[in-house]
């Protein structure tokens, strides 16, 4: 029996540890369901609404999140209405802070902002409604949003509509709130305004950067419909945003240095007349563009007065400034490539000044192969880019020497170059791709064909009166995002809309699947625009 003791207890200790690992405890499944709401004071659609506060009963402990990004108040209230508690509760309760228009459908959508307290799951596109008549409007509109020129369309855009009526202007967007609204928060591209009253509507899409529901054209985008729409309707509605020009408008100048002026400006700067006068006497002046900034540079030779006017005129602007002057050097004359090495197919070699140029000696100027042999070539001065353009016919596995003699160049200060040479090669043919472009369906022309980069930066471009085949010769490998743009207005760019000329954006259509060029490869591809 002593000896049996011992193994007894072992048996007994064994069993204990087996059944002690046969199982652990968890916490139970994931919480994936959405706090369900179970009461609300006033109730939810009610009718003759006179109060000033809402309560919202749910069956779990809710937060809130985002809540001042999510919530969409239509029609739009002067003050945002203050919602409470800011931690975990059963309830939430949301106070009014303006006075609420008679006869009026209010909703109030929540977005995925009501999350439940411990997973986050939202009670998604929560709407409370209430009217302040005698009954709630029930009628709604529906439609798509997309960017008018990139592929990726921004979040959180506004949708509104505009009563047309006998106070009804152009100018209402820019001044004045909505009648309607809801936003896309930030996935959708699709849009539904709902309990909407009979009527007919101004539809415009905003990309709002301030939120506040009035377009600012230097920071919003905009899309719009052309014509009014009548609601009841069953039409579904595409907006297209797109970042319209706003008109010209020069700000003061100022000097930067001798016999030169800065001037900001907002709108399209290319064509500004600039007219200076010292007193009676007038002042030559060339306009080029600053580079990087939205301002424009004004040159002139330097004068012995304590101020000049300028007198700028462009479209329907016109205005004169007065502008104080000081005693400062002017600038040097400096030039710099564009390129200084290997030249590939597709780019250009240019040289640009620091000053703008007014005499370009082409004769003191010389293009030479490997074997010293003089290559023609002819040359373009951009003067508001202050750029000079080399165009001459390049060969592959080819090198090339470019000579500016001293004097070639002259700056508006009548100061000249000193000796300037530069050395471009190329590589041989077989290092690029080709890519033949054959349009089908083209619905008129022109258009501009170009390949740009995943986030829409135009790599190469190609433009099209007429033809139904375009070539790009001579391609980096890489692989490209096709985009063709019909160009209506025949101004060689992309156009965006503007809502005072009632204009759309000029239509981008893309290819979607990313075309493949690779070295010494010939792509051939169909692309039908009909679609």
């Amino acid at each position: 029996m002593k000896k049996r003791f011992p193994l007894l207890f072992l048996l007994l200790g064994l069993a204990i540890v087996g059944c002690a690992k046969r199982g652990t405890i968890t916490g139970g499944a994931k919480d994936t369901i959405a706090p369900v709401l179970q009461l609300s004071e006033p109730r939810n659609g009610s009718v003759n609404f006179k109060g000033k506060t809402i309560k919202l009963y749910f069956d779990e402990y809710v937060k809130l999140k985002d809540v001042n990004k999510q919530l969409v108040v239509s029609p739009p209230m002067a003050s945002t209405p203050d919602i409470t508690p800011t931690v975990a509760s059963k309830f939430i309760s949301i106070r009014l802070t303006d006075t609420l228009k008679e006869n009026t459908t209010y909703s109030l959508n929540f977005g995925q902002s009501i999350q439940d307290n411990n997973e986050g799951n939202p009670v998604s596109q929560f709407k409370y409604v209430f009217s302040t008549g005698s009954y709630i409007d029930s009628l709604k509109i529906e439609g798509t949003i997309q960017d008018a020129l990139e592929t990726k369309t921004d979040n959180f855009v506004n949708v509104m509509l505009y009563e047309m009526d006998e106070e009804y202007n152009d100018s209402i967007i820019y001044k004045e709130k909505p009648r309607y609204v809801t936003n896309t928060l930030d996935s959708l591209s699709t849009f539904r305004i709902e309990n909407i009253k009979a009527g007919k509507y101004l539809l415009v899409a905003l990309k709002d950067v301030v939120a506040n529901y009035k377009f600012d054209p230097k920071k919003d985008k905009l899309g719009f419909y052309s014509e009014p729409i009548t609601i009841p309707t069953a039409q579904r509605y595409a907006l297209k945003l797109s970042k319209q020009i706003p008109s010209f408008k020069a700000l003061k100048p100022t000097q930067a240095a001798g016999g030169r002026l800065i001037m900001g400006y907002e709108g399209d700067p290319r064509n500004i007349k600039a007219t200076l006068k010292n007193g009676d006497e007038m002042l030559p002046s060339i306009v080029t563009q600053m580079p990087d900034k939205d301002s424009v540079q004004v040159w002139f030779k330097p004068v012995k007065a304590d101020s000049i006017a300028v007198s700028v005129v462009k479209d329907n602007f016109a205005k004169d400034f007065f502008v104080k002057l000081k005693s400062q050097k002017t600038d040097s004359l400096s030039i710099s490539p564009s390129i200084n090495g290997t030249i590939h197919p597709r780019q250009e070699f240019s040289l640009k000044s620091v000053t703008p140029l007014v005499k370009i000696d082409t004769t003191r100027i010389t293009v030479l192969d490997l074997n010293n042999k003089a290559v023609p070539f002819k040359t373009e001065y951009d003067a508001f880019l202050q750029q000079l353009k080399f165009r001459f016919n390049r060969e592959p596995e080819q090198k090339y020497a470019i000579s500016v003699l001293p004097g070639a160049l002259t700056d508006l200060f009548d100061k000249a170059n000193d000796s300037l040479d530069y050395r471009l090669s190329t590589k041989q043919s077989s290092e690029y791709g080709n890519l033949i472009i054959n349009l089908k369906n083209v619905k008129q022309f022109p258009v501009m064909v170009q390949l740009t980069d995943e986030i829409g930066k135009v790599l190469a471009e190609e433009y099209s009166e007429s033809a139904s085949t375009v070539e790009f010769l001579g391609l980096e490998p890489n692989k490209f995002v096709l985009r063709v743009i019909y160009d209506a207005n025949k101004n060689r760019q992309w156009d965006p809309g503007n809502f005072l000329e009632k204009t759309q954006p000029e239509d981008v259509i893309y290819f979607g699947t990313p075309l493949e060029v690779r070295s010494n490869w010939d792509v051939n591809e169909d692309v039908d625009l009909g679609g």
